[in-house]
């Protein structure tokens, strides 16, 4: 017999009965019936009922066992009684009689404990990883993962694509956050860094004639945590294809992405339609660029009726340049209770309010009530709600300023409508493209053009498109939502360094400058660069939302906190100074 199992703890069954066997795990649970013993024993696989009674030689022995002590036994299968069987687990038709046991590592007093549902600090369940990692769920959502990879990896090779790695230690290079930088101890003085993103060098892969590549890459950025986000590290599904369109991309990726949410999902519908929408009008009707199309609340802009009305507020703000008053629609929320609701959450948003118009019934007929109706007169309220599709029991909420200022909020504010209001399907995955990515923005202050999105993205154009506004050129750049979180961006690269030039000269940057920070690329780009594009899906947040969970850490193995510290390996740690001066450095303490 081996000499720690015959089995798993998820093996026996019935067919087993009268069978000597040997199973090691950890003791899940212990439950003492009248002088009879029943252990829970777990391992990855499943669950053992075994018991012990004084007629057992090692029965002394058993009775010491306490939660999560790592335990081989020897004994023989028995069937259990019917009334007894458990249905819910493959082995509860049996148990197993304890002949022999041996400890093979005992357990101190548990921080947190495994068996049951307690809710734990964070910072607990960080600290002592190895022991959350034990419980059923999170055992259940890092075999996920592992399952969600290995099946991207097989679709992406079934569709023509071969898996190339990339370096991990390279040279700094912004990508909109902050690098990881590595000191060189054979160059004193200079650094490498850890990629933001495999970017460059799948470019370069492009360059060097292979056609299609795919990662599963890991990714480093310093940034600030977010329930969506890692601050340090995280996977992605990174590919590039040569001589393609944006739409070439879009059909390579979305049968990956439906066939994954499909197998994995639990059985939730997975939208086959992924409707492409302008970065301007996901801005307008939903308030970001991550939509959660399960809501069907779009905003509109109602800005004439407001104008030269007998609401104040609005109708001066109406007469500054780039200002608008949006609407929200409301359908059900025509209660002035739930009107106040979401007037106090725009307040605590950082707003001075919204308002609002509800329609109800006076029993001749429908009648607008609110602060605004009374404002603006019967006919502007009448003309509001038929441009909203409204009826008598809706409501429909107002924001009003420059887009930029209140969008966030109002985005944040479709969503608690659509939830409140019963109006989000819940159960199913929407996606979106979302296309046409203004390249630049003005800084409203300095009135200085700058880079809005990426930088290496082809204006839709050409070089003809950069020779006009630059805040009406638009790149070939997407990203692709599912449920309100961002799972894919992307772009058709600018690979001809003469347009390369020309747009980082929009945002002031000279061809030295250009040069100096991306010369290997922009060398590449001399020798007969192929047309290429491509994006990235994020496995973290993938796997997220199939299992349901909102925050990230839950599906990653051994997170760093909020603060970006590994408690359980207590990173960041204070460098030894002899290897400060192996690499020539010095710390300087931070007021």
């Amino acid at each position: 017999m081996h000499a720690y199992r015959s089995h798993s703890c998820a093996d026996l069954n019935a067919e087993n009965v009268g069978q000597t066997v040997r199973l090691s795990g950890w003791v899940h649970r212990i439950r003492d019936h009248g002088g009879v013993l029943f252990i829970d024993l777990r391992d990855h696989y499943g669950m053992t009922q075994v018991l012990c009674d004084p007629d057992s030689p090692v029965f002394s022995e058993v009775e010491k066992l306490r939660a999560e002590w790592c335990i081989r036994i020897d004994g023989n299968v028995k069937a259990r009684d019917a009334a007894l069987v458990n249905p819910k687990i493959p082995t509860g038709e049996i148990e197993v009689f304890v002949r022999d046991l041996e400890v093979l590592g005992s357990a101190a007093e548990l921080p947190l404990q495994v068996f049951g549902d307690q809710e734990y600090p964070e910072e607990t369940r960080l600290r002592y990883r190895y022991l959350d990692l034990r419980r059923e769920k999170m055992q259940q959502n890092m075999t996920l993962r592992s399952d969600v990879v290995s099946s991207i990896r097989k679709r992406m090779w079934d569709k023509g694509f071969r898996e190339f790695q990339t370096p991990i230690i390279t040279a700094s290079s912004p990508e909109g956050a902050r690098d990881f930088l590595v000191p060189s101890r054979l160059h004193p003085g200079k650094f490498y860094a850890l990629p933001q993103a495999p970017q460059q060098f799948k470019q370069l892969l492009m360059v060097s004639g292979f056609d299609k590549y795919f990662q599963i890459a890991p990714c480093f950025r310093d940034e600030d945590p977010r329930a969506d986000r890692s601050p340090t590290d995280f996977y992605q599904l990174d590919m590039e294809m040569s001589f393609v369109s944006q739409q070439d991309v879009f059909d390579t990726i979305q049968p990956v992405l439906t066939g994954v949410f499909e197998e994995f999902g639990g059985g939730k519908p997975v939208d086959q339609d992924w409707p492409q929408i302008s970065y301007k009008d996901a801005a307008l009707w939903y308030g970001t660029d991550k939509p959660d199309l399960r809501n069907p609340i779009k905003m509109q802009v109602v800005s004439e009726h407001f104008a030269g009305s007998g609401f104040a507020i609005f109708a001066k703000l109406l007469e500054q340049e780039g200002t608008e008053i949006r609407a929200i629609p409301a359908p059900k929320g025509g209660s002035r209770k739930f009107c106040d609701r979401m007037n106090a959450f725009a307040q605590k948003e950082g707003l001075p309010g919204m308002g609002y118009i509800f329609w109800r019934d006076q029993g001749e007929g429908m009648e607008a009530a609110g602060p605004l109706a009374k404002n603006i007169g019967p006919e502007r309220t009448e003309a509001i709600r038929q441009q909203l599709g409204l009826g008598v029991g809706d409501a429909a909420f107002f924001l009003g300023g420059k887009p930029k200022t209140f969008e966030a909020v109002a985005g944040k504010a479709r969503n608690v409508i659509g939830s409140e209001l019963g109006l989000t399907e819940e159960n199913r995955f929407a996606f979106a493209w979302i296309v046409d990515f203004p390249i630049y923005e003005k800084d409203p202050e300095t009135g200085k053009v700058d880079f809005e999105h990426n930088p290496f993205s082809m204006p839709q154009g050409g070089m003809a498109a950069l020779d006009g506004d630059p805040l009406e050129v638009l790149g070939y750049q997407y990203d692709l939502a599912c449920n309100g979180y961002e799972l894919v961006s992307g772009a058709i690269r600018n690979h001809k360094p003469e347009i390369m030039f020309k747009a980082f000269e929009i945002a002031g940057y000279g061809e030295d400058e250009v040069r100096k920070r991306f010369g290997g690329m922009v060398n590449a780009f001399q020798y007969g660069a192929p047309p290429h594009g491509g994006c990235a899906a994020g496995i973290d947040r993938i796997v997220m939302l199939l299992a349901e969970e909102t925050n990230i850490r839950e599906v990653i193995l051994f997170p760093m906190n909020q603060r970006a510290e590994d408690l359980m390996m207590s990173a960041p740690s204070e460098p030894m100074s002899d290897q400060l001066m192996e690499l020539g450095l010095r710390v300087i303490p931070q007021d």
